[in-house]
């Protein structure tokens, strides 16, 4: 049987000369600024990623407006999209670039009007010069990632930031209703980063203020739901498996983001207490448990990887972390598939717990022999 297609999508942040900070800038001098561009990493993607793919895996892309992308190069970067068969997977608005008091959420009216203006002026970008990048079938999330909406100080005026942005994001989403309504809007909960405190920490908390837009704004869900990211549920010490089991039950799973803390595998570190280390996709039972759940609800939008290097890989090594990651969870994926559920619920129906864990770790070591399959291949 022929794998099904699997939509994948590499983000532009991905290519970095290097994070800075405690660890080096420009480890990767190829990529800096003035070297890379974002039409240039499209066709990097291109020659260096997509050769490697199985044939079921469809590639797509994921920017953010204006640091990445802006009017300037919209036409040329959709003409590099189409050239190279990769489609706009996501388009978000980088808030978190330009305002430190709130964004959307802002108290500051000067600061809340700038900030809803970028929303708006991304939907634009998108219905505009994008539209001829998108994938037919699967059109790009909008997504609404929260670095900007925190705060670091208790007071009551948080309840007025969380009115505020309310209003702010049921007026983007009428605006965008108004360009075409075909986007899937979707907010990326985050615990922390880059405020001590967020508005929207955790999937439960999108899936309620989503409600709360459809109650008092009148703002449809259909469409609306959440960037599911793995990595932010690990950090705050939550379980992945129920955060998936919200989003498919609330039918609010619109993007994926499928990086990793690396607390579940036992190998690599993270998790939760710990800053947002962004592994790539890890060969591990959560994701073959995430992965048959998906399956099952008919997950078919895309599956990004918000991933970083690590801060001492060459440009090369930086390249074949991106196709591990999505090796791996087509390695995962398979397993799920090859796993025998029934088998599986009548252990767990007879309380046959130990059994159940044996036929996981099975899985999982299928899933790393597929691995290597793909790889080497």
């Amino acid at each position: 049987m022929a794998p099904n297609k699997s939509l994948h999508s590499i983000c532009r942040w991905t290519f970095n000369a290097g994070k800075g900070g405690f660890v080096p800038g420009n480890i990767r001098e190829p990529w800096n600024g003035a070297n890379l561009g974002t039409v240039g990493t499209v066709e990097l993607i291109k020659d260096k990623i997509a050769p490697r793919m199985p044939d079921n895996v469809k590639l797509g892309y994921e920017v953010h407006y204006n640091s990445e992308i802006d009017e300037s190069i919209a036409v040329e970067f959709a003409d590099a999209l189409v050239d190279a068969k990769i489609a706009l997977a996501m388009i978000t608005p980088g808030a978190h670039s330009h305002f430190a008091y709130g964004g959307v959420a802002s108290l500051d009216s000067k600061e809340v009007a700038a900030a809803r203006e970028l929303g708006t002026k991304t939907v634009d970008l998108a219905y505009g010069p994008l539209k001829k990048a998108w994938d037919k079938d699967t059109p790009p999330t909008f997504v609404l990632w929260n670095g900007s909406y925190g705060y670091d100080l208790a007071s009551v005026g948080v309840r007025a930031m969380y009115q505020t942005l309310k209003e702010s994001i049921a007026d983007l989403c009428k605006y965008e209703e108004k360009a075409g309504g075909e986007l899937y809007m979707g907010i990326e909960p985050k615990p922390n980063e880059g405020h001590p405190a967020m508005l929207l920490p955790t999937v439960a908390s999108a899936l309620i203020f989503w409600q709360k837009l459809e109650e008092e704004f009148g703002v449809t869900r259909a469409k609306k739901g959440v960037n599911k990211e793995f990595g932010h549920s690990e950090m705050i010490g939550l379980d992945l498996v129920n955060d998936t089991i919200e989003e498919l039950d609330n039918n609010s799973m619109v993007h994926m983001h499928l990086n990793s803390q690396g607390y579940n595998d036992g190998i690599i570190l993270g998790g939760p207490g710990k800053y947002d280390i962004d592994h790539g996709t890890r060969v591990n039972g959560m994701n073959v448990a995430v992965a048959g759940l998906i399956n099952a609800a008919g997950f078919a939008r895309w599956k990004g990887h918000d991933m970083q290097p690590r801060a001492y890989d060459n440009v090369d090594q930086a390249i074949d972390r991106v196709v591990r990651s999505v090796l791996s969870w087509e390695a995962c994926d398979t397993a799920a598939r090859n796993l025998d559920e029934k088998t599986l619920m009548q252990h767990l129906v007879n309380r046959e717990t130990a059994k159940a864990e044996d036929m996981m770790r099975a899985a999982v070591v299928d899933a790393q022999k597929t691995f290597d399959r793909l790889y080497a291949s």
